[in-house]
């Protein structure tokens, strides 16, 4: 299971890691001339040549199988590093800049604007085989219209509903699902609607906020995003008009007591038929016995829910001494679907190649997350979004509690861009 971790987090699982090996990191190699194809580096061409990879515990194994590939093929040879998840990015951007960091790092892609702006990563090459992968795991990992990381895995929240409530159909607006609901005898709860309790949670909700054509900053066409805040205006406004009517001044739908714990309890205990929430949660759910059926979020406002999207990703060092090589090992080794399904049978997030997304499909419960993260959008990766979460959390909590959403959402909308601006 997971959580939301709060400002800047990312929500990765919440799992025991084998310990860092801290001083133990190998001292980088010197380098051969590196290659950019395989067909260059094939038959021994880049012998001597070393690279050295950062990975936690789960993608060590599945990292080991494919570099053994690499090595045999050319030469060269490929040191994976298991360190703990919570210290690789703060590991990275301390070890890079002094030529003691490695050649290639797991990460989020929401490291990424940090990474780019403090100059430790190198752009990455995936030619005709960017075509392969999802869109937005390649948008995650988009900066400035550069792509920065070759994507292996993506997750993101859908509804779930439960079956034996409400049958297996997926509502596709928000009139539906409370028309399901009220059928089913679910008038006063037709939804668990998270809020991380008296905090606030826009992550979690975000679809529904897109809904209304309000997201948190405006993308470019090249999908990278600016610094432009687009929570404004008549959009944005409708949007917290939707959460006050359903607070405690309108439907009541809406509180601040759902914590994550609370409102997992209240969906596996048939107390409501409906929750937005991640594949995380899934085995708490079948292990009460539901009967869960997921597809994407419902439109609120008319436009298409669009999620956030959490990608992981395989990070280029800025001062790799074989980037050509590392390039090499990514674009052709790491992002085949053998190391690809490895990857998600080491850590089962929905992969990011198409194919190997497609396969593991096969089970409706994944086919219904891939379907939400097919609608999804990237959580920003730049700098700024770490400005937003002290004033956008809370502003849930204020209009579900009955302020006037004409006063709290412009004031926040101001006090973000003046976070920013500063």
């Amino acid at each position: 299971m997971r959580k939301y971790l709060g400002v800047g987090a990312s929500l990765v699982a919440t799992v025991a890691l084998v310990a860092a090996c801290g001083s133990d990191d190998p001292e980088p190699a010197e380098s051969a001339e590196p290659a950019a194809t395989q067909e260059q580096t094939g038959g021994g061409d880049a012998e001597g040549a070393e690279l050295v990879v950062w990975s936690d515990a789960e993608r060590n194994e599945a990292i080991a199988d494919a570099a053994a590939a690499f090595e045999a093929d050319t030469g060269a040879t490929v040191t994976v590093v298991q360190k703990n998840f919570e210290d690789l990015r703060a590991d990275f951007l301390a070890q890079v800049p002094t030529g003691e960091g490695p050649d290639i790092t797991v990460g989020a892609h929401d490291w990424l604007g940090e990474f780019v702006e403090s100059g430790v990563v190198d752009t990455i090459d995936l030619g005709e085989r960017a075509a392969d992968f999802e869109q937005v795991t390649l948008d995650a990992l988009t900066y400035d219209g550069q792509l920065y990381a070759l994507p292996y895995a993506q997750e993101t929240v859908a509804l779930i509903q439960n079956v034996d409530l409400v049958g297996e159909e997926t509502p596709e607006t928000w009139d539906e699902l409370i028309t399901m609901a009220e059928d089913a005898g679910f008038a006063e709860r037709p939804i668990v609607f998270y809020t991380n309790g008296t905090e606030g949670d826009m992550y979690t909700s975000y679809a529904f906020q897109t809904s209304f054509g309000a997201p948190v900053f405006v993308q470019d066409e090249d999908g990278s995003y600016t610094s432009e805040v687009g929570l404004g205006g008549d959009a944005g406004l409708a949007y917290a008009q939707w959460l006050y009517d359903n607070g405690q001044a309108g439907t009541g739908y809406f509180t601040d007591t759902v914590d994550y714990d609370i409102g997992n309890e209240l969906f596996a205990t048939g107390e409501s038929p409906f929750i937005v929430q991640g594949p995380w949660t899934i085995p708490t759910y079948q292990d009460a016995g539901v009967d869960v059926a997921v597809g994407p979020v419902p439109s609120a406002g008319g436009e298409t829910a669009s999620p956030f999207v959490g990608v992981q990703g395989f990070y280029l060092s800025a001062q790799s001494d074989n980037a050509l090589l590392a390039n090499e090992f990514l674009a052709n080794y790491m992002s085949t679907d053998e190391a690809q399904q490895a990857l998600y049978e080491a850590d089962p997030r929905i992969p990011a190649l198409t194919a190997v997304a497609e396969e593991v499909a096969d089970d409706p419960v994944i086919a219904g997350f891939l379907s939400s993260a097919q609608n999804g959008v990237p959580m920003p990766n730049i700098p700024e979004m770490g400005a937003v979460w002290e004033f956008w959390n809370p502003v849930q909590i204020a209009l579900i509690k009955g302020e006037d959403p004409q006063d709290v959402w412009p004031t926040m909308v101001s006090n973000i861009e003046s976070a920013i601006a500063d």
